[in-house]
């Protein structure tokens, strides 16, 4: 797995075994009602939509499955409202092609609770909302792997914020929008097409970076598994 080995040139670049943190920075924005919080999304940067959308995972700060973005959680435990908290905290980023089409959904919620209860209106949260933004420190771990069943051992020791990296950053930095897992098999042509539909279909946003390691360390494990059977 490391760099200095003597692979045979295939021509498909290795993949290169990275990890990260990720920093948060004060953007001294806030938000006391519910329409200085929709003001506030409207003109917030992209990067701040991802931490308060991602971060949790990588920096937990408690353990609430429920309201796993800051936004569906302050609404819930800030403003007491609970309709407009599911809403948001339903809202998966996997799911929109960037932070624009996402930032349009959360602000299409907010709109229609605010037209509809006249309360929200003016009513002020028991604790201010701060908006935060994110910068991702990459860092290199001088590990890399030729050939796709490598990855058998590789997974389940990678850190959580590796995971991260590779899993989830990876959606803003590759052309498809797609995992760096399913970006290199990719090279192999055709020959992995039945593991790159595999890790289709997990979904990072919903489970704890932990399980999601083990996602996919299951995943890469069953599918050697059946090809040797």
């Amino acid at each position: 797995m490391n760099a200095m080995n003597d692979a045979p040139e295939t021509g498909i670049p290795p993949f290169v075994l990275k990890d990260c943190a990720l920093i948060a920075i004060a953007t001294n924005k806030r938000a006391s009602t519910l329409k200085e919080f929709r003001y506030h999304l409207d003109n917030l940067s992209p990067d701040s939509l991802y931490y308060h959308f991602w971060a949790n995972l990588l920096l937990p700060r408690f353990e609430e499955r429920e309201y796993i973005n800051d936004f569906a959680s302050w609404v819930r435990h800030g403003l007491s409202d609970t309709k407009l908290a599911e809403q948001l905290a339903v809202l998966d980023p996997t799911s929109f092609s960037d932070m624009e089409e996402l930032r349009y959904h959360l602000l299409e919620y907010i709109d229609d609770r605010l037209e509809e209860s006249e309360y929200l209106q003016w009513m002020y949260a028991v604790q201010r909302f701060e908006f935060i933004r994110s910068q991702i420190v990459v860092f290199n771990t001088r590990t890399e792997l030729n050939e796709p069943r490598e990855m058998l051992d590789l997974i389940s020791t990678m850190s959580v914020s590796s995971i991260f990296y590779h899993f989830i950053d990876a959606r803003r930095r590759t052309l498809n929008k797609v995992d760096d897992f399913r970006q290199w098999l990719a090279f192999f042509g055709e020959s992995y097409q039945p593991l790159i539909d595999q890790l289709t279909g997990i979904d990072p946003y919903f489970s704890t970076l932990v399980e999601l390691r083990q996602q996919l360390a299951t995943t890469f494990q069953n599918y050697f598994a059946e090809r040797v059977s």
